[in-house]
């Protein structure tokens, strides 16, 4: 009795906290237009969680998850006063709270912008016997400073979490990391990584992902190279996403012969046809950016003997531009037999060749073209 006596207290001085900050402004100032907007918080959605809380007290519901669960969707609509409403009529009732009903409250806390609460909270935890802080209530705060970049705040929590012998798993550093990476801070994201690995925790896909992306952004091409050497040498396929992200660097870059390498790589590793299809028209793409046709041609053949074709019609129609600046309509007519089983021209490529044909004076070209592509 005495143990929820003090909760009652600790409540109440929530509420109070709650309500002298109301006239505080918010924390977060890069959500401030989207807090002012109330997203779904509408009457009715107020009503029907007001409701499903009137049915857990009217059925004497002792399942704290219950209440956790309706205080997380009170987080949902950003309704903070509501969620303090739903935590004490659930002490009211005898039910009394765990750390995971306070992680709920706090994360609302933060949905709402709230930091004053939220640090509250994380005080009467500390204080508190039965419902100390764990790593879930950590991560929340490291989370959440994370996302409005406060970084300082956000490693001082980490360090507070590691001070506090609580080990971060695979989940949190997948948050971390790619919240660096989304705010550019890499070398923050690069710590956090090395740390991982150091700890024993294996990288998971996302991880690699964002890894990539960071190096990347940082238009990094020999670290790159040697991140995805390392990827291989641990025996991970590299993905499609991965493909994609170093093809757009190089084709930046304009340093068609390091995607020439990362092909050669892939087709001796035995990657899936997804990953390499991004690379072969990666390829492509750039030599007809260049006007190389002979390299178009035989980047075309080998891309064709693995079985795969275009996807996108921006690739095709680089290589048509590509054949009618340097006036090669034979080729251009060769090129089109060469794909026209596995790929269905559009009506934007159709448009571009009739374009191409009038601009030529070669116009009685079309009709084959056009019957060739089943138009009509």
């Amino acid at each position: 009795m005495a143990s929820l006596l003090r909760v009652s207290s600790a409540a109440r001085r929530v509420l109070s906290v709650l309500s002298s900050s109301q006239s505080q402004s918010c924390w977060l100032s890069n959500q401030a237009e989207s807090l002012a907007t109330s997203l779904a918080s509408s009457d009715k959605t107020h009503l029907i969680l007001e409701w499903k809380l009137e049915k857990l007290l009217e059925e004497n519901e002792r399942n704290h998850d219950r209440y956790s669960e309706l205080i997380s969707l009170c987080g949902k609509v950003r309704n903070l006063p509501l969620a303090m409403q739903v935590f004490s009529s659930m002490e009211a009732n005898g039910v009394q709270p765990t750390a995971a009903v306070f992680n709920s409250l706090i994360h609302v806390c933060f949905s709402s912008g709230n930091l004053f609460t939220a640090i509250s909270l994380f005080e009467i935890m500390e204080s508190s016997e039965g419902f100390k802080p764990n790593s879930d209530t950590y991560d929340a705060y490291i989370s959440a400073f994370l996302k409005s970049g406060k970084f300082d705040s956000m490693q001082a929590w980490y360090s507070a979490k590691k001070a506090a012998g609580l080990n971060s798993n695979i989940e949190t550093y997948q948050s971390l990391i790619s919240g660096c990476v989304k705010l550019r801070n890499y070398e923050l994201g690069d710590m956090f990584y090395k740390e991982m690995v150091l700890s024993g925790i294996m990288p998971n896909l996302p991880i690699l992902e964002c890894m990539l992306e960071g190096l990347c952004k940082r238009r990094s091409s020999g670290q790159v190279k040697e991140f995805l050497a390392m990827v291989r040498g641990y025996g991970w396929k590299v993905s499609e996403k991965m493909a994609e992200m170093v093809v757009g660097l190089h084709t930046e870059l304009g340093m068609v012969e390091r995607l020439e390498e990362l092909l050669e790589t892939l087709m001796e590793s035995d990657q899936s046809s997804e990953t390499l299809l991004p690379v072969h028209c990666g390829i492509v793409r750039m030599y007809a950016v260049m006007d190389r046709l002979d390299d178009v041609e035989y980047s075309v053949g080998r891309m064709l003997k693995q079985g795969l074709s275009f996807r996108h019609e921006e690739d095709v129609e680089k290589v048509i531009c590509s054949y009618f600046r340097l006036s090669e309509y034979d080729r251009l007519e060769l090129f089109w037999e060469c794909i026209k089983g596995s790929y269905v021209l559009t009506s934007s490529t159709i448009d571009l060749l009739v374009a191409g044909y009038k601009r030529a004076g070669l116009s009685d070209k079309l009709n084959d073209m056009k019957l060739a592509s089943g138009s009509s």
